[in-house]
């Protein structure tokens, strides 16, 4: 895949999606100045220098997807030149400190979508992204943190990013249902996340009747099975346990067997 690459980058491609490839090592002309726009790496298998030497040069990156792959401060600061980025996928991501986490997150004005969930990331990298994320996120995905995502921590992400739309917050075992009067100062959540939250017990999730944009709500691990007639009742215009899987940030859905990526038709496919 390497080769391909070498080959394909200086021509000006815009959208590239190659998730699962085995990328050797190689180096891009010191003056080159890529222009891609969309790209997908998740689960790649590439080395860190070789993330460093293609970040360096983008500056146009507006979607970006790199699941599970090891990182490094300098590509959080490569990432921070590019203005446009709006869609950044770093799920199960390691090897980043807070530091390049929050500097990111202040330099990327523009993000909508980020989805930094089950990273490996202590609190204070949770500190670091909640206290930087710009006000013009609209759908998060912070799932996985367990004891490292702390209702104070959830009381700053909420005062900066008050137009949330869609939030994932599962596996966060501190949070209980005193959340949900912070929560409610998002008047446009539409989608919420709270699986596994142990600490919310299924009988307080009634109250989230009181958000009126609710749509969609997950909350696998909470409620049994044959208490879900009597929370679909009470939460009557609300979808309950629908999703088994976040699609904030992601290049394609679940369910997609196409070759788009964020809505970008990819038109040139590489088998390997």
């Amino acid at each position: 895949m390497d080769a391909a690459l070498t080959q394909l980058l200086p021509t000006g491609v815009l959208a590239l999606r190659c998730p699962r490839s085995c990328i050797g090592e190689f180096r891009l002309p010191p003056s080159l100045q890529l222009r891609i726009q969309h790209l997908d790496l998740s689960s790649c298998i590439v080395s860190t220098a070789v993330l460093e030497d293609i970040f360096s040069h983008c500056r146009w990156l507006q979607d970006l997807s790199l699941e599970g792959l090891e990182l490094s401060d300098s590509i959080m600061q490569f990432l921070s030149q590019n203005e446009e980025l709006a869609r950044l996928n770093i799920c199960g991501c390691s090897g980043l400190s807070p530091e390049a986490v929050g500097g990111m997150l202040q330099a990327c004005t523009r993000l909508q979508e980020l989805n930094v969930s089950w990273c490996n990331f202590n609190n204070d990298h949770i500190k670091a992204v909640v206290g930087n994320i710009p006000s013009s996120v609209t759908q998060l995905n912070i799932s996985g943190y367990r004891q490292n995502l702390t209702m104070e921590d959830l009381k700053v992400l909420v005062e900066r990013s008050p137009h949330l739309t869609q939030l994932d917050l599962s596996d966060s075992v501190l949070l209980t249902a005193d959340s949900f009067p912070l929560l409610q100062q998002l008047i446009s959540l539409r989608h919420l996340g709270l699986s596994r939250c142990y600490q919310i017990h299924a009988a307080g999730l009634a109250d989230l009747d009181k958000f009126p944009e609710l749509r969609t709500l997950e909350v696998f691990g909470l409620v049994q099975e044959s208490n879900l007639p009597m929370l679909n009742k009470a939460l009557s215009q609300v979808l309950i346990n629908t999703c088994f899987f976040s699609s904030v940030a992601r290049p394609t859905s679940a369910d997609c067997k196409d070759n788009t990526m964020w809505g970008t038709h990819c038109r040139l496919t590489f088998r390997h």
